[in-house]
């Protein structure tokens, strides 16, 4: 393990070294694509465009801009439990990218590569005080069921819950899996905060914008809309399954949920709209903490690890979307994809795909002499 960190360092620190400009001669003979952020959506955007494209178009160059890599993004705090909001809003294109991601994790849940993902089966609970009607997920997941009446004498105030196995991808393993992944196919990963397309538009062909809540720097979105959370890990290992609790009326993540991971459990119950500070808040940390407790008493004797809190990047619905910018004579692509709140980890892959998808569209149009070989 110490060998693969070491590794990935040695890689982050070579990014703000890369070049940003060779010569445009030189450019001009590769298909250049720059991704904007690299937290889950940014990485799984590229891993998907390089496995479908690179051995069709020759060279394919991408190179990943960010100023910040794991482990310091918001997929590497996230929990990591694969599952929608229980009430999605029923949106076909987000209920699909869900099922195609935990159908693209399941393949490789019992491989050679899931503990270095941080991919394992997590069970558990979803408890209610009012009867919800079954998530649009209930296939997607293995052995959705309702509690019995036994069941619900274990969480007293809840009258309702289902029980379903899932699947747990922890970020801070499957970022730098991912980085490993793309390394390997030769793309670049260059530490700068970009200010604005157009600042990249001479090199590149087509710009993938998963900046997550700082979409906002790039292009006003008043859809877009900070979700902070704030949560705790503990070390707690007879925690054995997921326990999310639920209260409709006081919306979503507002109520305590326990997820135990690999190593440590995280507990959380903040959800506050609008609000953009990313510092840990003790009146926070005392709500989380008094509702897991309550919630699961032998809680009260885990041992405390770390505070951390960040910024959910919500939105009515995630925008996956092209648009074409002029810059000067030249017009380039921007591929949005961003504003998927609360469960990047759980619908990624299915972003990534239509990304690509959207991609082999441009080049189908844009580029006739690719256009022969794809």
């Amino acid at each position: 393990m110490h060998e693969f960190s070491g590794r990935l360092e040695a890689l982050v620190r070579l990014a703000p070294g890369v070049p940003i400009s060779e010569t445009l001669e030189h450019r001009r003979k590769k298909m250049q694509v720059a991704v904007l952020g690299a937290g889950v959506i940014g990485l799984s955007a590229a891993q998907c465009i390089i496995e479908r494209f690179h051995s069709v178009i020759k060279p394919l160059n991408i190179v990943v801009y960010a100023d910040k890599f794991t482990p310091h993004t918001t997929s590497d705090g996230a929990a990591g439990l694969w599952q929608p909001y229980v009430l999605d809003r029923g949106i076909p294109e987000e209920v699909k990218w869900n099922k195609e991601t935990f159908e693209y994790l399941r393949k490789y849940v019992n491989s050679p590569d899931a503990n270095e993902m941080g991919l394992f089966l997590q069970s558990g609970y979803n408890i209610f005080k009012e009867q919800l009607p079954d998530p649009s997920w209930k296939d997607a997941v293995l052995g959705f069921r309702h509690l019995t009446e036994e069941e619900l004498k274990l969480f007293p105030g809840f009258s309702h819950g289902w029980f379903n196995t899932a699947l747990m991808l922890e970020g801070k393993s499957y970022l730098p899996w991912l980085m490993e992944r793309l390394k390997e196919h030769g793309v670049q990963f260059v530490q700068k905060k970009v200010s604005s397309f157009q600042e990249l538009s001479p090199e590149f062909d087509v710009i993938v914008n998963c900046t997550g809540i700082r979409a906002q720097e790039l292009q006003p979105d008043p859809q877009l809309i900070p979700a902070r959370g704030q949560i705790i890990k503990v070390y707690a290992p007879w925690i054995k399954h997921f326990i999310l609790s639920h209260d409709q009326k006081a919306g979503i993540y507002t109520k305590p949920y326990i997820i135990p991971g690999s190593r440590l459990v995280t507990v959380g119950g903040i959800f506050q709209l609008g609000n953009w500070n990313e510092e840990n808040d003790p009146k926070d940390h005392n709500i989380v903490w008094e509702g897991a407790c309550k919630l699961v008493p032998s809680l009260k004797n885990a041992r405390i690890v770390e505070d951390w809190t960040g910024l959910r990047p919500t939105r009515n619905r995630i925008r996956i979307e092209r648009q074409i910018f002029n810059a000067g004579p030249k017009k380039f692509e921007v591929i949005h994809n961003y504003g998927h709140g609360g469960y990047g980890l759980t619908i990624h892959w299915g972003c990534a795909m239509e990304v690509a998808n959207i991609f082999g569209r441009i080049l189908q149009e844009k580029k006739p002499s690719w256009r022969s070989q794809l």
